[in-house]
């Protein structure tokens, strides 16, 4: 039973992979350049700003160094994302970056996803795949009082994955890392409260990208590449001209009930008690948002201009 994924929702399209997803809208323009644009991985080694060679020496392949002002960048948009997932009522956390057993198993990344897991030897102890595993457990086995519902919830953390399953995919670059830096959104909610708060979700991270000047289209994901544990997906893709095309950048999910039914999270509505729906959604994958700037302000002299709202934290 742990091994079955939850039941989309009755309005999300049928299909068999991302093929079928459907473009809901499109964000903002994609600049025209009066040159060929590059990759991200020749910016980041022509400036200096990405060491892919020292990376790998220090741990293996899809890892990588930031470097000057851009492990000044990567910082910056870490403090940036929390302080507008705060500003849109988002209570920030810091969360352990390692996880249980029984806590991987309440987010569904257990059993399923065992492979794709970095585990601690000798340890009931697991490196966290997402901040959505820490912040949704922290209510693991909890009754919470109706009166606090809806709970937002955002953190950042650095997420450690295997990539199991990504045999030869974006091999170069730090599109798919072992190790990444990510801002999360999580919400628990009452059942009816979810839809509204889901919205809520999706408007934050796109607007988050907007106020950075990224293009970016709206994806409802087909049943084909909708998530283990999500009832309905919302994915925000942005556009990289180094690629010329729109590449996944935050992943928005409504699971209802099914977390909090294996991670027991409930409140009480009356005498019964009710189980809560959970969400959560990148807000925003900080190493891809820094492609995404990477690529889209590049200038022909090789400089990057920095986004405004940016420039305060640099």
């Amino acid at each position: 039973m742990m091994g079955i994924p939850n039941l989309p929702d009755d309005n999300v399209p049928l299909g068999e992979s991302e093929d079928d997803n459907i473009v809901i809208k499109t964000v903002g323009t994609p600049k025209e350049f009066n040159f060929i644009p590059k990759e991200h991985w020749d910016i980041g080694e022509s400036t200096g700003i990405i060491d892919f060679t020292r990376g790998v020496k220090v741990a293996k392949s899809r890892f990588a160094a930031l470097k000057g002002i851009g492990a000044r960048l990567e910082r910056a948009l870490i403090n940036y994302f929390l302080d507008f997932n705060r500003e849109r009522g988002f209570e920030e956390w810091y969360v352990p970056f390692m996880a249980n057993s029984n806590t991987l198993r309440g987010t569904g990344q257990l059993p399923k996803f065992e492979d794709d897991l970095f585990k601690i030897e000798g340890e009931d102890l697991y490196l966290i795949p997402t901040a959505e595993v820490s912040l949704t457990n922290l209510f693991n086995d909890e009754i919470v009082p109706q009166n606090e519902l809806p709970m937002l919830l955002t953190s950042y953390t650095p997420c450690f994955r295997k990539e199991a399953g990504s045999a030869g995919r974006d091999t170069r670059g730090i599109i798919r890392q072992h190790q990444f830096d990510k801002v999360e959104m999580v919400a628990i909610t009452k059942q009816e409260q979810s839809e509204e708060v889901f919205k809520k979700m999706v408007e934050c991270a796109s607007d988050l990208l907007t106020s950075l000047e990224l293009p970016h289209q709206v994806v409802q994901l087909c049943t084909g590449d909708l998530g283990f544990s999500a009832a309905t997906t919302i994915d925000l893709e942005v556009w990289l001209p180094g690629q010329g095309q729109y590449r996944e950048i935050s992943s928005i999910s409504n699971t209802r009930d099914f977390q909090a039914r294996r991670a027991k999270i409930r409140y009480k509505d009356g005498k019964k008690n009710m189980l809560c729906h959970t969400l959560n959604g990148s807000s925003l994958a900080v190493g891809r948002t820094l492609v995404a700037i990477i690529e889209n302000n590049q200038n022909e002299d090789g400089s990057i201009t920095v986004p405004s709202v940016l420039q305060k934290y640099m």
